[in-house]
């Protein structure tokens, strides 16, 4: 599961570069390595770091080429990234800045610019990081929207695929809706999805899965390095926790307590195809929990 603490990415293709900013870093931070960009793409795709410390001569592809590349995909785009270079001419620290570099470090290495720039960079990242968390935030219930929704999911998946672990989704409908709104009120509604959300919230606890709201009355689970059992008993723990609120449901043909629908489905990645696959068999079990009476579970048949 991910670190608490900060991640970064040394690009090197130094063995002795990258054991020095290694011995330099790691107290603080964890750090992962790459000799080539080639590999430092690959590697930020699947592990999404916090920052990237990328040398600008390495072999396969330049630090150049992999900045461009890292700025070019949605995941890693917003990612840090400062070049440790020998090269001080003011051309090339101009191209790097030009493709989306916000710092450069010069060879020789010296550890305390290296540790305070990072630090500092850091710290700037997290405070945009507050800034972008309020606009994945759904405004009725307050946990994640579709948007955080579909960047995790994203992130997981090329995870996966690098870790060849599976990851679950759970998709979520709660159980007429409408008929709850006709027979309730709006602001009754409104109060019976921010419960629903916030119930759901409390069995999700590890840091690298989410709850988020999908669409309406619909909400998503996304479970990273789960299995299908996992997945299956984190729906039936969600069950028991929509049930555990006793919210009255008038109109309900189900029950006489608000409940929920569920599909399950779970893969191991693979970057050849797309989570849309994921979420797509997500659907077919919801749509299956649905035609079966409701107020149950259904899992895809991998």
């Amino acid at each position: 599961m991910p670190s608490l603490r900060p991640t970064l990415l040394v690009a090197d293709d130094s063995p002795a570069n990258i054991g020095f900013l290694g011995m330099i870093l790691e107290a603080d931070y964890e750090v992962l390595f790459a000799v080539n960009g080639e590999e430092a793409v690959e590697l930020a795709l699947a592990e999404t770091p916090d920052l990237i410390l990328l040398d600008v001569m390495m072999p396969k592809m330049d630090g150049y080429e992999a900045c461009r590349r890292l700025k070019a995909e949605r995941t890693t785009a917003n990612i840090p990234i400062i070049f440790v270079t020998a090269l001080d001419q003011e051309g090339e620290e101009t191209r790097g800045l030009e493709l989306g570099a916000i710092d450069f470090i010069s060879k020789p290495i010296r550890p305390a610019v290296v540790k305070a720039r990072v630090r500092n960079h850091l710290e700037l990242k997290r405070q945009r990081d507050i800034l972008a968390g309020l606009s994945f935030l759904d405004g009725l219930t307050g946990i994640a929207n579709r948007r955080k929704f579909d960047q995790v999911l994203e992130t997981e998946w090329r995870r996966g695929a690098r870790s060849e672990a599976p990851l679950s989704l759970i998709l979520m409908d709660i159980d007429c809706f409408k008929a709850f709104n006709d027979a309730e009120g709006h602001l009754a509604g409104d109060d019976c999805l921010r419960r629903v959300a916030q119930a759901l919230a409390s069995v999700v606890l590890r840091p690298g899965d989410l709850v988020a709201r999908y669409g309406g009355e619909e909400f998503g689970c996304i479970l990273a390095e789960t299995d299908a059992t996992g997945a299956r008993q984190v729906a039936e723990r969600i069950q028991a926790a929509v049930a555990e609120l006793a919210l009255r449901h008038p109109n309900s043909p189900v029950s006489p307590l608000v409940t929920l629908s569920l599909g399950v489905a779970n893969l191991v990645p693979n970057l050849q195809f797309h989570p849309a696959e994921l979420i797509e068999a997500a659907d077919k079990a919801l749509y299956s929990a649905k035609h079966a009476g409701r107020n149950q579970m259904a899992c895809a048949r991998n």
